[in-house]
């Protein structure tokens, strides 16, 4: 692949130096006369032209100027199977993109012709191996089994065997004697003799490793033997390497050949370099040469001798230096032993095959390698055995090598979750061995396959990344979340599914603070409006605790329109006693967001009335929010007497209880009502104590009392405030009940009174004889169904209307919504993100006098009824 490389670096006589990748330290052990060393990809080479003519350097490696116009069409006819690239994009990008046919090369630019193998593929400084070999001459023996090593490794591919890249041969001059080196790419690997040290694996953990290392040894040699009728030829532990993420490949093809066993005749040497090959590493045959006798035995019988040397080599943890020592085993494990003397009988014909020693040998039999084998044939397996593995995954991978785990199983899950092969129980496993990385590891190895898996349509998926965003929300940026996660997530708000809207609400928690203000204000307020009349009582309470613990990261302009309105308007009228309480804890919590004004008029009002609410704990969170927000009103009025004009700004007085809210009830975790409790949110870092209420306080039919207005002893049994069913929004009733202190018709405004014409004085004694017989029990039907959406705050009129409320019912009906004020204050900005009106209106009251009045028709809230009496 790369011929063109030749060219180029044996015309420049500057040897390596005009290689696509950088050299770096060699490692200190290397099969043969190879030298290993590190190294990286770099971009192309720059080139300052003329301005006449552009610059092709062909598959040769020569430079050519052109003169243009001229297309890619042209230039590819002359170098088939290959493809033309600009190299300024080539440096820019990192990548070798791909020019159109069409397109006309420009003037002074540089182009390169390369492979069609190598378009697209990425030259951005990641790391790689060099392996170089250098001869005196171009015909030394060593060279030419060195290109014969080249030529096999870029032909056999295998996932067991050393991943070719790239390859050129230089030729450099040192006054008048020359230098040719031949230089193999390949992917990043290390020695294993080196790997085995650094990793320093003991006991059970040792013996796991290695089993799966020589398994996927034995299976590359079996390739070899079996399927391509190759022999290697000198399998040691020389010609082994590892991986980045600890795969034992196979590599050191020089002496590489075909099984030629058909030509029993044959007397020449089959495998034409095996004067490479250590006199340690050769059976008896082949070091006496008997060729005729290798050409009968089986294709296997030269590598698995060399198995087995291997084998020796990596449990006595020595060189082999000569053949006697293969005969110490006290070093071999026991389960091993059988296959280990069968690999090295002195009989070629009666050697093990490495394809039996990989498929039956008692010794690969260890969880490590049933682990990594289930997950390579993931693919292949069906959903039960795939969800039965992966739940046990996360007790397994603590049983196993921590480095394993982390370098192979890990790459290979993340890997399965991205492309959906792994089931959702998977990413519990993912997460765990995430746990084990350092922060820097765990946002390049784990993070992007998180992010991936936002936009999967599993909904079990999607599930298990909410419930467990709060081990790894903290490292993702604010970019990606306000970019790519959010609007992945936010589909949640609007699932069938309970249990899905709930964890997307609480995932807010940890994703809110990385949102814009553009995206709270835009995008996550409007669904959070709808939330709140969410048919859930859970998520409604969650609502409210969520919207009290972001508050701090909503802008002043948003906290003053949205808040108040939130807490006020709807949570503290909801008929789940948890909400309630909700609503009161989150305005003491932001009590610092309100100025005095706001205290006073709309919030003080509406949590004075919950002081009487029939739920106990509802009681005692609002007497202590009262305390508190009298408190900052004492203080505006200490500071306002003592000339102190900055009171006047504001009440923002900081007091104990600003803390972050813990969740209510979960729908996760439900019971009975009189069995459900509240649960403490994993991620309130301060939780408020109290916390919201139990769940056992619902408010349903059977402890909704009647309500007597005009009865001082029964206002204790005042049914607590109906919560709103409507997706009426926050900004439409900013505010609230008391919206204007000096208005006697709040709430009202929509009824007009009926106007009598003044009677003549003949008359005035017949009307009040007319009116005087009216008795109350025929204003019954329509007191009845105007109890129960009793308005909670009095107005001046209120005993009068007291004096004529209908009697408790006998059964209790459902609450009904409150009337929101038709005042609506058109500058709120609020407004326009709320929620929409209700869709339906009550009917207005029908107009009439004397005996054959007709009921007024019903209306949301207490009536008002115009009666006269003969001593008026």
């Amino acid at each position: 692949m790369l011929k063109f490389l030749k060219g180029v670096v044996a015309g420049s006589g500057s040897g390596p130096n005009n290689l696509p990748y950088n050299i770096g330290e060699p490692y200190s052990s290397a099969w043969g006369s190879w030298t290993h060393s590190r190294g990286t990809s770099k971009s192309c080479y720059s080139y300052v032209e003329p301005q006449s003519t552009a610059t092709i350097i062909d598959a040769h490696g020569n430079c050519l100027k052109i003169k243009v116009p001229i297309t890619a069409t042209e230039i590819m006819l002359d170098e088939p199977r290959h493809v033309v690239s600009l190299v300024q994009l080539i440096r820019k990008t990192g990548q070798i993109p791909v020019m159109k046919a069409d397109e006309e090369l420009l003037v002074g630019e540089v182009y390169l012709v390369v492979p069609a193998s190598r378009a697209h593929c990425k030259d951005d400084g990641s790391p790689v191996s060099i392996f170089s070999l250098s001869g005196s001459n171009a015909n030394d023996g060593h060279l030419a089994a060195g290109r014969n090593g080249v030529k096999r490794l870029r032909t056999v591919r295998h996932p067991n065997i050393l991943s070719f890249l790239h390859s050129t041969e230089a030729e450099t001059f040192d006054g008048s004697t020359s230098k040719v080196t031949i230089y193999i790419v390949t992917e990043p690997v290390m020695p294993l003799s080196e790997k085995i040290k650094e990793l320093g694996l003991e006991c059970i953990q040792r013996d796991e490793y290695y089993a799966w290392g020589l398994h996927r040894i034995a299976k590359a040699v079996s390739f070899l033997n079996n399927d391509c009728k190759l022999v290697h030829g000198n399998v040691c532990l020389a010609s082994v390497v590892v991986t980045q993420t600890l795969d034992w490949k196979l590599h050191a093809f020089d002496v590489l050949s075909e099984f030629d066993g058909n030509s029993e005749a044959s007397t020449g040497p089959m495998l034409q370099y095996e004067w490479l090959v250590g006199a340690q590493y050769k059976p008896m045959e082949m070091s006496k040469s008997d060729w005729a006798t290798i050409r009968k035995s089986p294709p296997w019988s030269i590598d698995s001798w060399g198995l087995g040397c291997l084998i020796y080599e990596l449990f006595s943890g020595t060189e082999l230096s000569k053949t006697e020592e293969l005969r110490d085993t006290a070093s071999i494990p026991k389960s091993l032993l059988p296959d280990y003397q069968r690999l090295l009988s002195s009989m070629p014909s009666r050697r093990l095959n490495s394809a039996k020693l990989a498929e039956n040998s008692e010794y690969f039999q260890n969880k490590l390698v049933d682990t990594i084998h289930f997950m390579e044939i993931l693919n292949l397996k069906d959903s039960v055995e795939k969800d039965t593995f992966f739940r046990k995954l996360p007790n397994l991978a603590e049983q196993l090598p921590r480095q394993i785990v982390l370098k192979k199983l890990l790459p290979l899950l993340a890997s399965s979750l991205e492309f959906g092969s792994a089931a959702a129980p998977a990413l519990t496993a993912l997460l765990k061995m995430g746990s084990w990385l350092s922060s820097e590891e765990f946002s390049t190895k784990v993070l992007p396959t998180i992010v991936k898996l936002f936009a999967s349509n599993d909904r079990a998926i999607r599930v298990g990344l909410l419930q467990h965003i709060d081990q790894y929300g903290e490292s993702l940026s604010a970019q990606i979340v306000d970019e790519q996660v959010y609007p992945h997530v936010v589909t949640g708000f609007s699932d069938t599914s309970a249990v899905l809207r709930e964890l997307t609400l609480k995932s807010m928690l940890v994703l809110a603070p990385k949102l814009s203000q553009r995206t709270i204000s835009g995008s996550l307020l409007k669904y959070l409006s709808k939330l709140q009349v969410d048919e859930e009582p859970a998520i409604r309470t969650n609502t409210t605790i969520l919207l009290g613990n972001i508050a701090s990261y909503l802008n002043e302009g948003t906290r003053k329109r949205v808040l108040i309105n939130a807490f006020t308007v709807r949570a503290l009228r909801d008929t789940f006693s948890p909400a309630r309480g909700a609503g009161i804890m989150a305005l003491c919590a932001t009590s610092s967001s309100y100025d005095v004004n706001e205290i006073a008029t709309r919030i003080l009002p509406n949590v004075v009335v919950l002081t009487i609410d029939p739920d106990s704990d509802v009681r005692s969170k609002a007497f202590q929010a009262v305390d508190q927000f009298l408190q900052i009103v004492k203080q505006y009025h200490e500071k306002t007497n003592a000339g102190d004009s900055t009171g006047a700004a504001s009440g923002a007085i900081p007091l104990p209880g600003n803390a972050l809210l813990g969740w209510a009830s979960s729908l996760t975790h439900k019971g009975k009502p009189s069995e459900q409790t509240p649960l403490a949110s994993a991620n309130s870092s301060v939780p408020l104590s109290p916390v919201v209420s139990s769940a056992s306080s619902v408010m349903d039919s059977s402890n909704i009392m009647p309500v007597r207005i005009s009865s001082s002893e029964d206002i204790a049994d005042q049914p607590a405030p109906v919560s709103p069913s409507s997706t009426d929004g926050w900004g439409e009733l900013e505010n609230g009940l008391h919206e204007e202190n000096g208005n006697e018709k709040d709430g009202w405004d929509d009824i007009e009174p009926l106007e009598e014409p003044k009677p003549s004085p003949a008359l005035a004694n017949i009307q009040a004889a007319q009116k005087r017989p009216v008795s109350q029990p025929k204003l019954q039907g329509t007191s009845l169904q105007a109890k129960n959406t009793v308005k909670i705050t009095k107005n001046e009129d209120d005993d009068l209307w007291g004096s004529i409320a209908a009697p408790p019912p006998k059964s209790t009906s459902k609450p009904l919504n409150l009337k929101p004020s038709e005042k609506v204050d058109d500058d709120d900005p609020w407004a326009a993100i709320a929620a929409p009106q209700p869709t339906t209106r009550a009917k207005p009251l029908s107009a009439g006098r004397g005996h054959g009045a007709k009921p007024a028709a019903t209306k949301l809230g207490a009536q008002r009824i115009n009666r006269t009496s003969s001593g008026m």
